[in-house]
């Protein structure tokens, strides 16, 4: 199998998005409304054009990796901007063979050519810690919140930025969309079921879950 990663382009963005929402459908929720994010950060100020790539197998778009401005927000006030990147999706059809990973390879090759000290992402542990993501914790990065989401994750590409500090990361404000606005959107694409499975329970929980500092609670006993 042949893999192309090249620049997204306009006559791929239906593509994109029908490939979404396949990829997404009852995944995390019955139905999806990651095709609709797709759409939505094209046109907003935060998207980073340069670094929204799709996979391409057999002339057929297989996965798309999408990415955003964010900020690190330090404890002494300073702020310091970074990326993110989501949605990124594979087709079922091409899952588990790589091209999340080269997707993920090459853009992060482009950001490592820049000043960007930090890729923040939330996302399950298991599909990004073998690309080297930690979570949050490890580099005293929280929410806004103050809090250490599972999902938190970071991967520092300027080894020894984080050091001592504290930070609280900030996403752009294009994933605060109206879902009322989403489901509309989706009235767009043929009609899919919605369904349960077992997925959705293991989303429930993980995003219910937080990292506690146990230095810290250790320190206060």
């Amino acid at each position: 199998m042949i893999v192309n990663i090249r620049l997204e382009n306009e006559e791929d963005y239906p593509k994109v998005e029908e490939m979404a929402r396949e990829a997404f459908w009852n995944l995390y929720v019955p139905g999806c409304e990651e095709h609709y994010l797709c759409h939505i950060l094209r046109e907003h100020e935060d998207f980073i054009q340069e670094l929204d790539y799709v996979a391409e197998v057999d002339g057929n778009i297989a996965g798309s990796i999408m990415y955003s401005k964010s900020c690190l927000l330090s404890d002494d006030f300073e702020q310091v901007p970074i990326v993110s990147f989501g949605p990124l999706c594979v087709h079922p059809e091409y899952q588990r063979k790589g091209i999340g990973t080269a997707l993920i390879e090459r853009t992060k090759s482009l950001v490592e050519k820049t000043d960007i000290p930090a890729i923040v992402i939330y996302g399950d542990p298991h599909n990004y810690c073998k690309h080297g993501f930690k979570n949050g914790m490890d580099y005293k990065v929280s929410n806004m919140d103050g809090e250490f989401p599972l999902g938190l994750l970071v991967l520092e590409l300027k080894p020894g930025f984080f050091g001592t500090r504290k930070w609280k990361a900030r996403q752009s404000d294009v994933f605060k969309y109206s879902q009322i606005d989403a489901a509309e959107y989706d009235k767009k694409f043929q009609k899919n079921e919605k369904k349960f499975q077992y997925s959705q329970e293991i989303f429930k929980i993980q995003i219910r879950s937080f990292l506690r500092d146990t230095q810290l609670t250790t320190e206060s006993t």
